[in-house]
């Protein structure tokens, strides 16, 4: 079997036997039921072969859909001028860049097209073109844009300047001034236009196309095409039972073994209220391909531009996670570097995970245990700035946990808290720090079960970890004491819940101190 791993061309996937999931039952619902959508999903998560595949079906290339669902579905096949523009490759951090994209995007078809006499920017070129465009072909255009958002999402909280006549303003809104101009022809060129397809990982109200452009059908929260990226729970056993099977060789497990371990990695994700499964494709194809379950997604990129909104903001995941919104918050919204959630959400870090009809609110959190892993290790390391490697520290802390020995555990927290630069100082200061200092590193811990700021029913306890054979509760202080903090789980009965438990349980008094920055007393009872 050969999977397209990196392969974005439908037309290469088809012609040189690569794996294809077929989706082509619903891009035919998409293009007999509708003129112009938006689609935001993930990075890698299939929108380059989805623009891919419509482009080759518009351009009537019948032969590359034989047997495949649209096959029996499609009858005149017919040919339409189609205009694809890709951002995704890209890095729009030069001033200079955007420009020079759409110069020679635009130029080369006006080599085709011809140039209008009084055209001069590139929306009124862009216009002229697709009238031009529909007048030779006989046929409305179809335009096809991806990764429209790329150049702001780059630009978007660098403070990055840009000079332009005697102005300066910043790269992320001379970005927007100048892709909202180019996308407007898109309301004004409708006459010329038979079908629109614009993807991005995030939805922009200021950025365009969606000022001045109301007229799209956002499908990027329906259930009408949730599936229409990723991967299906039955897609998965109908196209991948060899390679499953094979994985399940491997690990020594059992077919449905290997299902679960595969749907704790990379499933999770789901794009409607109705909450159908779907996995991410990247780190699916990666796994099977490499034999070996990793965070391939995670690995693909790093998302600086989201650690630059959680700096901006000073939001930490604890306060994000685990929490019911409504759809305002993190679907509708204005893009800036004040509200991190919507870009978190839309660009595959958070999820929904359950729906409430009743409130109209979604539940969001991480959508599989890879994504968990990555970003909580990106964040935590950005957040605490240590100097050594953190995947050995937690190794290392995750066994003294499964050993019970709180003594060790004491010497490594005390080491990593010390191994935290000076620079530091002023958050050392703030008790926020130090709480979430633990929360990030509790998170990291994924083999064993953690509750941070777990709700009873006379408070929340700081942190709880469940091992096979040991119980911790934590309850930290700042510039106050061990007893205190012991005397607080004892007061709200934090280990009530525990009582029938056979496992042991240990209470865990922690106080830190803001001048040194790290553990100043540990007291262990049980």
């Amino acid at each position: 079997m050969k999977y397209p791993i990196g392969i974005q061309s439908f037309d290469r996937i088809i012609e040189d036997g690569f794996l294809y999931v077929d989706k082509t039952d619903l891009i035919y619902q998409l293009v007999t039921t509708g003129k112009i959508y938006f689609l935001s999903r993930p990075r890698r998560f299939g929108k380059s072969l989805l623009v891919s595949t419509l482009k080759c079906y518009f351009q009537g290339r019948k032969e590359l859909f034989r047997g495949l669902a649209i096959d029996k579905l499609e009858t005149e096949w017919a040919e339409y001028p189609v205009f694809h523009i890709d951002f995704s490759k890209i890095s729009f951090l030069n001033p200079d860049v955007l420009e020079e994209k759409l110069e020679e995007q635009i130029s080369a078809w006006e080599q085709v097209y011809g140039k209008g006499e009084f055209a001069f920017d590139f929306g009124s070129r862009f216009a002229y073109i697709l009238k031009q465009a529909h007048k030779q072909f006989g046929k409305r255009c179809v335009v096809l844009i991806e990764a429209y958002d790329k150049p702001v999402l780059d630009t978007l909280g660098t403070g990055l300047k840009i000079k332009r006549d005697t102005n300066e303003l910043l790269l992320e809104t001379h970005h927007k001034q100048l892709l909202g101009s180019f996308y407007s022809i898109l309301k004004s060129s409708d006459e010329d236009l038979h079908f629109v397809f614009i993807t991005g990982m995030t939805k922009f109200t200021q950025a365009t196309p969606f000022s001045g452009f109301n007229n799209f059908n956002d499908i990027s929260m329906t259930e009408q095409y949730e599936t229409l990226c990723g991967i299906t729970q039955e897609e998965l056993e109908h196209y991948f039972a060899e390679p499953i099977e094979a994985l399940a060789k491997k690990y020594q497990t059992t077919f449905e073994g290997m299902k679960t371990m595969l749907k704790h990695c990379y499933d999770g994700y789901h794009f409607s209220d109705n909450l159908t499964d779907v996995y991410n494709p990247f780190s699916l194809l990666n796994a099977f391909s490499m034999k070996d379950l990793r965070d391939y997604w995670f690995a693909s990129g790093t998302p600086t531009y989201l650690i630059r909104l959680l700096n901006h903001t000073q939001e930490d995941l604890n306060e994000m996670t685990g929490r019911y919104y409504s759809p305002e918050e993190f679907i509708d919204y204005k893009a800036d570097v004040e509200k991190p959630l919507p870009m978190i959400y839309q660009s595959g870090y958070l999820t929904v995970k359950d729906y409430d009809p009743i409130y109209d609110r979604f539940l969001l959190d991480f959508p599989n245990n890879e994504v968990k892993s990555g970003f909580v290790t990106l964040v935590a390391a950005d957040y605490l700035k240590t100097k050594g490697s953190m995947s050995s520290w937690i190794i290392d802390v995750v066994e003294s946990l499964k050993k019970g020995n709180t003594e060790q555990l004491r010497t490594l927290f005390v080491s990593f808290l010390a191994d935290i630069p000076y620079t530091m100082r002023s958050k050392r200061e703030n008790e926020r720090y130090f709480h979430y200092t633990f929360y990030l590193i509790f998170r990291l811990i994924s083999v064993y079960t953690v509750y941070t700021e777990k709700e009873q029913s006379q408070g929340r306890s700081d942190c709880i970890v469940e091992t096979d054979d040991y119980i911790y509760i934590f309850e930290f202080k700042r510039d106050g004491s061990a007893d205190e903090a012991l005397a607080q789980i004892e007061a709200k009965g934090y280990a009530r819940p525990y009582e029938a438990d056979k496992r042991k349980l240990y209470k865990i008094g922690v106080n830190f101190s803001s001048e040194t920055g790290t553990i100043e007393e540990w007291k262990t009872v049980g």
